[in-house]
């Protein structure tokens, strides 16, 4: 035993190593999205929009929001309603688009085949 004691005695003393200071991620971003050519829908309430775009082909409401999904013969609009601060009629705050089989498409683009899909009328 008395051997074990003087060969631990002998043996370095363990290092402690500082402490590792990983960068801290930034925060996530907020996608901002472009309303350019947009303007048809964004800030419209759901009457307006009725009355450029035609009957909805999908009504959704869920809580405070309300979803409107116009499909024509080359896209799906999906126009997202909330009510204003303020209070008020709610507003499209937001638009997705996408292609027939579920592809994206340009969201301007699908607004404007949509609004001459409803001037047809």
């Amino acid at each position: 035993m008395a051997l074990a004691l003087a060969v631990a005695a002998c043996a370095a003393p363990e290092q402690t190593r500082p402490p590792v200071h990983r960068p801290v991620a930034p925060p996530p971003v907020t996608p901002t999205y472009s309303i350019s050519g947009l303007e048809a829908v964004i800030g419209r309430t759901a009457k307006l929009l009725e009355a450029q775009l035609g009957k909805p082909d999908l009504d959704m409401q869920e809580g405070a929001a309300r979803k409107l999904q116009f499909a024509g013969p080359v896209c799906v609009l999906d126009a997202y309603l909330y009510p204003r601060a303020g209070g008020g009629e709610p507003v499209v705050t937001y638009v997705d688009a996408r292609q027939i089989d579920g592809r994206d498409f340009d969201r301007a683009s699908c607004v404007a085949a949509l609004v001459k899909r409803g001037e047809a009328r």
